[in-house]
């Protein structure tokens, strides 16, 4: 793909400005930060453009927070100034990211979320015999600057651009020289495109027929067995070689039959249930509203919307496991009548 050229000025353009604040207060007009800044939105989107052209725009301001769901992570999130800029960014150049990524690339991308992963995968699995299964060992956490700035070089000949990418990358454990922050977005645009010379990988060079990727969790199938061994070892070698990466110590070969655990789902070729951890969170989650609702913390419409949401999420891809959930729910109903009736 050609490089691309002339987007620093597309950056920080007025109105992609007035674009990225909008976009940037989607569920955070509640933040004083937020707030601060359109009181006086024109003077700060001025300041912002000046500061920005002057290469002085103050970077590396977040606060970090602790999730446990559904894995434990530390979540990493700019202050809203700088939530703008990587909106504004991300505004120019998702477009160039697209175009880039292979059609078998998924998550932040338009159309493409877990559930057509799901979907993809769920395909691949009834038409070939084998699978490999691959995760990337802290992949955040492991993003080396150097390699990654190298590679948005092949794609962007932008020098100011590039610079501001630089100083982006560099704002989060720049004295490391690894890591980007979970929670930031241009963190998740740059590692998706990290791996995506993962992706060139296996499908131009190993030839992979059922090949799907959602950011660091990848699913490799085949009729071969072989042809899956090999990629395991030529995987491994490109990914330390090449991206300064290492496999979690549990990649492995089976049979599709038997099906593979993906995206928080089962995935073999009778068709999509979740798999044994979204149940146990699942159950555990319902049973945590259902005591924070008997304690007051809820209301009666706050713990139906929170209960959909998650019942949703186990219905995602068409996942056929319905009488999963139901058990959970009367158990959750029985359980309710006993404690308003003891």
């Amino acid at each position: 793909m050609k490089r691309v050229a002339k987007l620093f000025n597309q950056v920080i353009d007025r109105e992609n400005l007035r674009l990225a604040v909008s976009r940037a207060l989607r569920g955070k007009r509640h933040r004083p930060d937020a707030r601060e800044f359109v009181c006086d939105l024109d003077r700060n989107i001025q300041r912002m453009q000046q500061q920005l052209l002057a290469d002085s725009f103050p970077l590396g301001r977040f606060h970090q927070f602790e999730i446990c769901e559904p894995k434990r992570r530390i979540i990493t999130a700019p202050c809203f100034p700088e939530r703008v800029v990587h909106h504004a960014l991300v505004n120019v150049c998702e477009p160039v990211f697209e175009r880039w990524l292979i059609d078998d690339t998924f998550a932040c991308r338009p159309g493409k979320g877990r559930v057509t992963a799901l979907r993809r995968a769920l395909s691949f699995a009834r038409r070939h015999a084998f699978f490999l299964k691959l995760d990337i060992r802290k992949y955040f956490d492991s993003v080396p600057h150097d390699r990654l700035l190298a590679r948005l070089q092949r794609l962007f000949k932008d020098q100011r651009l590039l610079q501001l990418f630089a100083r982006i990358i560099g704002s989060f454990r720049g004295e490391a020289g690894r890591g980007l922050p979970i929670g930031s977005l241009t963190s998740q645009h740059f590692a998706n495109f990290y791996l995506g010379w993962f992706d060139r990988q296996a499908k131009d060079h190993w030839r992979i027929p059922g090949y799907v990727r959602y950011m660091d969790d990848m699913l490799l199938c085949s009729d071969s067995k072989q042809q899956l061994m090999t990629c395991l070892q030529d995987g491994r070698d490109f990914l330390r070689e090449q991206l300064r990466l290492e496999l979690k110590p549990t990649p492995y070969v089976n049979r599709t039959a038997h099906g593979v655990d993906f995206l928080g789902c089962r995935v073999s070729p009778k068709g999509l249930t979740l798999n044994r951890r979204s149940r146990v969170r699942f159950r555990r989650r319902l049973v945590e509203l259902e005591e924070q609702f008997r304690a007051g913390h809820l209301d009666e419409l706050t713990l139906q919307q929170r209960a959909t949401a998650l019942v949703a999420f186990t219905k995602s891809a068409g996942a056929a496991s319905w009488q999963f959930r139901d058990r959970v729910v009367q158990q959750l109903l029985v359980s309710g009548q006993e404690a308003r009736t003891g």
